[in-house]
């Protein structure tokens, strides 16, 4: 019986520990030693399932070894790296190429995202007319704030010229809202003394690294600009031209027999780009299950990866996990300035976004470029895109390509 007994309880100090399933709430720290919180379900099977407002993001690449955990996000290369308790996570998020590294703590069973003790003492509900860096005319630019309030919770986003700050969610307490969002490349947060329902003054954080001041006015009828009237073809073209590699090294133009005759969807974008993810998935999508005869879609990926071998890298792993069925060419790495991105499409007036989509006919002219994506955090603004594009694209798969176009 006494070696039976010992047996069992070195069988028993010798049992892996893994974190508590569960509900967790993690905490980054930005700059003004800010909380930038987002919330999370550790699972059993060691896998995430991280959570802002509707969005839901899986997280199955988790490594545990002794006592440390590394945490590696689907598709974009940030990872968490830290030490664990059954209760608590501590540690670093590190995206690599950028040299960037925040410190982060998580803890089981807290439900809030914000934790707020007091109510409400606005109601932001409604569109807004946001400016940020309003003070600063090389940095000014404008947003439409898009926000729904149920008590103190808030949710919704910004959108701005070239995409939008995507699922946004949090609370008012008193006259201070804070929203928040990370969505494994980006980790934003918000925060805004609101008066009289009417007004806002704010700084957004982005991680640890910017920051920026904004207001907001309530304006229920502003709209931006078009996306369809920011980024032009220079005078005297009328198409666009590129020779570029896929990721085996396959050099791929818009001259080759596969595209002529056709109509082309060419999507300017980044593998780290959350923007840029949630239009991929969408043309992914479309291209699997509703793309007509005759369109096809080339992708160009500018990456701040150091090097072609880490970029490609990227790139198929982006086309793995979404399961990309065309073509993502390297157009860039090493950096991810729209100003060398030009350089590669001079025939532009300028890369104002990633993403951008750019419209080709049959008959290899340019015909509609799009700058930016409204993605599915904006709603209404998303599904009438949605809308647009397919109308679009039929028109131009139903267009006759005339030989002698010429």
């Amino acid at each position: 019986m006494i070696v039976f007994t010992i047996v069992t309880l070195c069988a028993c100090s010798e049992e892996k520990i893994s974190p508590k399933s569960g509900e967790w709430r993690a905490v980054l720290e930005t700059m003004d030693g800010k909380e930038l919180p987002f919330q999370f379900v550790y699972k059993s099977d060691n896998s995430l399932s991280i959570y802002n407002a509707e969005e839901v993001i899986e997280v199955d690449e988790v490594q545990i070894i002794g006592d440390s955990i590394i945490i590696k996000m689907p598709v974009y290369e940030g990872v968490f790296k830290g030490k664990y308790t059954e209760n608590s996570i501590s540690g670093d998020f590190i995206k690599p190429s950028l040299d960037r590294v925040v410190p982060f703590m998580m803890k089981q069973g807290e439900e809030e995202r914000f934790l707020v003790a007091d109510a409400p003492g606005a109601q932001v509900e409604g569109n807004w007319e946001a400016v940020f860096s309003p003070d600063v005319d090389d940095d000014r630019y404008i947003a439409k704030g898009i926000f729904k309030q149920k008590g103190h919770k808030v949710t919704g986003t910004f959108r701005t010229t070239t995409g939008d700050y995507r699922y946004l969610e949090g609370a008012i307490e008193n006259d201070m809202m804070r929203l928040s969002t990370f969505d494994g490349a980006h980790a934003f947060l918000f925060e805004a003394k609101v008066q009289g329902d009417s007004v806002m003054n704010g700084v957004f954080y982005s991680g640890n690294h910017f920051k920026e001041p904004f207001t907001a006015k309530r304006n229920e009828s502003f709209e931006l600009p078009s996306a369809e009237s920011l980024t032009f073809l220079k005078e005297g073209y009328d198409k666009i031209s590129f020779s570029l590699p896929d990721t085996d090294g396959t050099m791929v133009s818009l001259e080759d027999d596969v595209y002529m005759g056709k109509a082309v969807v060419v999507q300017i974008m980044g593998t780290w780009c959350p923007n840029c993810l949630d239009e991929t998935k969408y043309y992914t999508d479309y291209h699997n299950n509703s793309k007509p005869e005759g369109v096809e879609f080339i992708s160009l990926a500018f990456e701040y990866a150091p090097s072609a071998e880490k970029a490609n890298r990227s790139i198929n792993r982006l086309k793995e996990r979404v399961g990309v069925p065309y073509p993502i060419l390297l157009a860039q790495f090493g950096t991810s300035s729209k100003q060398k991105a030009n350089e590669k499409l001079p025939m532009l007036n300028h890369v104002l976004s990633y993403p951008t989509t750019i419209f080709i006919d049959k008959q290899g002219k340019v015909r509609k470029i799009h700058t930016g994506f409204n993605g599915p955090a904006t709603g209404k603004e998303y599904t009438d895109f949605v809308t647009e594009f397919e109308a679009y694209v039929q028109m131009l798969a139903d267009e006759e390509f005339m030989v002698d176009a010429e």
